[in-house]
């Protein structure tokens, strides 16, 4: 069984809808959700003047799909939200990142330069680990608590995470 960490993350049309495109296309795909994060609006990372991203984290599993596979399904997903990659970094209807994949007790480990595991930058982003400790309270990353990981980053960078009302269905 592969259980698939999920970053999610929209700042362009209807947000909301975009990050819910991902829950539901997950599920009728077959994952089945074992948790989604509420839903955050966090300042843009990486450098790019653009508007501010909702964000949230989806946790699934499908024992038939590996790393790959959800990094396939998460580019599906992406197309279907007209996704355009112009600007690194920049804004974008749908971003589904492949943050972590675990068969078991095991963490999945990948070096391929199309899916790298666990997400390099993962411990870097607060709006990645601030909804990852949300859906799960005892996450860890690489054998480390997230809520260390979290504690270590800059206060601006966790201040720059805020909860909403939002909320995505399950």
């Amino acid at each position: 069984m592969s259980t698939a960490v999920l970053s999610i993350g929209s700042n362009l049309g209807d947000r909301l809808a975009h990050l819910q495109s991902v829950v539901t296309g997950m599920a009728e795909a077959g994952a089945r959700i074992v948790a989604v994060s509420p839903v955050y609006e966090t300042d843009a990372w990486g450098g790019v003047e653009q508007g501010a991203f909702l964000n949230a984290v989806l946790i699934a599993d499908d024992p038939s799909c590996d790393g790959h596979g959800w990094l396939r399904r998460g580019q599906r997903l992406e197309a279907a939200a007209d996704r355009v990659r112009e600007v690194h970094w920049g804004p974008r209807t749908l971003d589904v990142d492949v943050i972590s994949c675990r068969d078991g007790a095991t963490e999945i480990r990948s070096d391929d330069p199309e899916l790298r595991l666990p997400h390099p930058f993962a411990q870097q982003r607060a709006f990645v680990l601030v909804p990852w400790l949300a859906a799960d309270p005892g996450a860890q990353l690489s054998g480390r608590p997230v809520a260390d990981l979290l504690d270590q980053l800059d206060a601006q960078e966790r201040a720059g995470v805020r909860r909403t009302d939002l909320a995505l269905e399950p």
